[in-house]
């Protein structure tokens, strides 16, 4: 009789009580680096700058300008940086995100794929906005731009967003067990793809035993094909974004086996003994 019973929510609620908590989630990574949400963003556009301004002269000095598109140089040197900063963004973010053993999952609501997505949007929407400001200010004080297919370039900064996702729950899913050597494996992979990435160079343009060295690699392939969609006179005709899609799709389903197997053996004293 003086039970307690349960107060039974519709799917709508439930989904809606969910996206709440992702909200919170993205908005406590946003503040995480800085408590002011302005100077945050503004951080985050003076990084990418200092790498549009490094790639820029590293191009000019090793004379790369001659054997990019037609068009922009600077766009071109915009269009490799922003989806590598987007990547590499969202793997960090992803793989730092509260794991099975963090104080929020003691929370009832809270959960792994919460924390995940959270963390996700919070990069994806501090990149998206850095982008788009440094477009802004470029195109309206310095020169104007023209990009041939904008719906294509939005789809492929998602997707570099995407596979930065699954990339980031793999290491996420090994962190608990080793985190100082995952912390390491992940600085030595976001290093790497500065070259890696393949955003220096045209795909069309390089010889297949070259080609090879990138193609493994889906932000090879969402940078050749961004500048396809951002570039009239460029076709890609070695990369795909179906490749991309696919490597996502299974990293995602390998971190979420190895986060489920993970959970069931993850336990706070692990970390007493480091």
């Amino acid at each position: 009789m003086f039970r307690h019973k349960p107060f039974e929510r519709s799917w709508i609620g439930l989904g809606f009580e969910t996206l709440e908590l992702i909200y919170h989630v993205s908005v406590r990574n946003l503040r995480r680096s800085h408590n002011n949400a302005m100077l945050g963003l503004v951080m985050s556009i003076v990084q990418s700058l200092i790498m549009l301004l490094v790639m820029f002269f590293m191009m000019q000095l090793f004379g790369m300008r001659r054997i990019a598109v037609r068009g922009d140089f600077m766009l071109y040197v915009m269009s490799g940086v922003f989806m590598y900063m987007t990547h590499i963004k969202t793997i960090r973010a992803v793989s730092g995100a509260d794991g099975p053993t963090s104080a929020m999952m003691m929370h009832a609501p809270m959960n792994p794929i919460i924390s995940i997505m959270g963390a996700a949007l919070a990069a994806l929407y501090q990149q998206t906005l850095s982008a788009a400001a440094i477009l802004f200010v470029y195109h309206a004080a310095w020169s104007p731009i023209t990009i041939d297919e904008p719906v294509g370039l939005l789809g492929m900064h998602l997707l570099s967003w995407f596979s930065g996702i699954g990339i980031g729950m793999v290491f996420l899913s090994a962190k608990p067990w080793q985190p100082e050597l995952i912390g390491i494996v992940v600085s030595l992979y976001t290093r790497a793809n500065v070259i890696a990435s393949g955003k220096m160079v045209l795909a069309n343009n390089l010889a297949p035993n070259r080609r090879a060295w990138f193609d493994w690699n889906p932000l090879f392939h969402t940078i050749d094909q961004t500048r396809g969609f951002v570039f009239l006179n460029y076709t890609p005709r070695y990369t795909s974004y179906e490749y991309a899609i696919c490597y996502a799709l299974v990293c995602i389903l390998i971190g979420l086996m190895a986060e489920f197997f993970t959970r069931q053996h993850a336990s706070v004293s692990w970390g007493k003994g480091r």
